[in-house]
């Protein structure tokens, strides 16, 4: 009897002590969307959007208007948030995976699963193929040459979630190079409308929330980094028809205004990839890709509440950092550009809300990277960070959103060797190191949209100068780091 009571008092001793370290040991909430514009959210301002469970998200947390991709697609920006290094210092430039540059070190996930976190990924983290890999149900590939770009060091566990996207039962449109409308609905990275019959668990982004609240309610004890990865908005734009109906008639819904000439003091290398001229949409294609868009952000952010909910049901929100964000922004017709690649606003700027238990709702519009979440995440969860990460810690910003860490956002555009340096005052694209293919330069303050080329202005030489000078110490800098210079 007294040897009972003797563990039963050493284990009452015990069990607050082993609370507070698991209350000092936050879990990760991480849900990433692909292709995501902050422009096609509420609570960025869209007033049409249909987004509530990001809304709630962002009312609860700190709402970032100024994050920056570190790519302008998908391979090199996941490579390089989830690695720690610009795209320049591990030269991961395209769909490949961090793993051969960066050797040992551990990635974002990898340092918490080292540090005993429970780490898994659902769905699309690094890269991996949309429409064909989701097709697949693989665990991430180069849709190019096959190389595996997802890094199993970094899960305990990793799951994926197939879909028949494009190949969904509905109504199909194929809108991108068919303008006789005799194309069938087709594959790859294309724009394609299915308004799909059957629930949300048809898709992959439905059964990817459906996993991550299993996962949630099996790991409640033990802190977790749960990496949960939707593939909607990225094409095609396929869902179930539900989500479809709050915007149509799609001939209803407003296009970005179109300027006359708006492209004439654009580079040949700063002129998107994508336009409704070489997608030869006429204008009500162009709408109808608007509003297919927008259904799948709305059906996104289902998925998105599903798993918050199923967060708050395990009772733990008190005790779990949760992030959303996208791996780049996206086009919806802004200069006539449609989707990513682009160095402007629009494809650059991503949106970001951190919800961290303790610290009050707030919107932060001092200039951040995706490259600050793995220093950020490791500090706000006590553990150590890493010396050698580029990205900076932002953990400050939580109690002081005012708070500033840098003056200035850098991204590239492998795509189109172009380089952006964004600040408070300017936008300045460069295209090549040596700006062989031109320059580009705006007054964010004055021309907030960025239609006026400023570069070739007498006037702003000496603007002009100084950031060239500014990009080759940033490209220094980058490439100065214990990989050696990998670009």
């Amino acid at each position: 009897m007294k040897r009972t009571l003797l563990v039963s008092f050493v284990l009452s001793l015990l069990l607050p002590c082993s609370r507070a370290a698991n209350a000092a040991r936050p879990n990760v909430l991480f849900i990433i969307s692909d292709d995501l514009t902050a422009t096609a959210l509420a609570c960025y301002g869209n007033p049409i959007a249909r987004t509530p469970n990001i809304d709630r998200l962002a009312t609860q947390g700190t709402r970032f208007t100024r994050a920056f991709c570190q790519g302008t697609y998908c391979g090199p920006s996941r490579a390089s948030f989830m690695s720690g290094y610009y795209p320049h210092a591990t030269g991961v430039l395209g769909y490949t995976s961090p793993r051969a540059a960066i050797g040992e070190r551990a990635t974002w996930a990898q340092h918490f699963k080292n540090a005993g976190y429970y780490t898994a990924r659902v769905s699309k983290i690094y890269h991996m193929g949309v429409p064909g890999g989701i097709e697949e149900g693989g665990d991430g590939r180069d849709q190019n040459n096959g190389d595996g770009a997802d890094d199993p060091a970094s899960w305990t566990e990793r799951f994926n979630s197939p879909g028949p996207e494009w190949k969904a039962r509905g109504v199909g449109e194929t809108l991108e190079g068919n303008p006789d409308g005799k194309k069938p609905v087709v594959g790859g990275n294309t724009f394609v409308v299915v308004e799909a019959e059957g629930d949300d668990l048809v898709h992959s982004d439905g059964k990817t929330a459906a996993k991550a609240v299993e996962l949630i309610s099996k790991h409640a004890g033990n802190p977790f980094f749960l990496a949960v990865g939707f593939v909607r908005p990225h094409v095609p734009f396929v869902a179930p028809k539900k989500y479809f109906e709050p915007f149509l008639p799609y001939d209803k819904l407003t296009l970005p205004p179109k300027i006359p000439g708006d492209w004439d003091d654009i580079p040949k290398a700063g002129i998107n990839y994508k336009t409704s001229v070489n997608m030869k949409m006429d204008e009500r294609r162009q709408k109808k890709a608007l509003g297919g868009y927008l259904a799948c952000v709305s059906y996104m952010d289902a998925q998105v509440g599903k798993v918050l909910d199923a967060l708050t049901k395990a009772g733990l929100d008190d005790n779990t950092i949760v992030i959303f964000t996208s791996d780049h922004g996206y086009h919806l017709g802004e200069h006539d550009f449609w989707a990513k690649v682009s160095l402007r606003d629009e494809s650059s700027m991503v949106p970001l809300i951190i919800r961290v238990p303790g610290k009050k709702p707030a919107v932060c519009h001092s200039l951040t990277e995706l490259l600050d979440l793995y220093p950020t995440l490791s500090a706000l969860c006590g553990l150590e960070v890493p010396a050698r990460l580029q990205g900076k810690n932002i953990a400050r910003m939580f109690d002081d959103p005012a708070h500033v860490v840098r003056d200035t956002a850098f991204s590239v555009a492998p795509s189109s060797k172009g380089f952006l340096l964004r600040d408070d005052r300017w936008a300045y694209l460069q295209y090549t190191e040596n700006a062989s293919a031109g320059i580009e330069l705006f007054d964010v303050v004055k021309d907030p949209k960025q239609f006026t080329n400023l570069a070739a202005k007498p006037e702003f030489a000496a603007v002009v100068s100084d950031y060239q000078a500014k990009l080759a110490a940033k490209l220094r800098a980058v490439r100065t780091n214990d990989l050696g210079a990998k670009n």
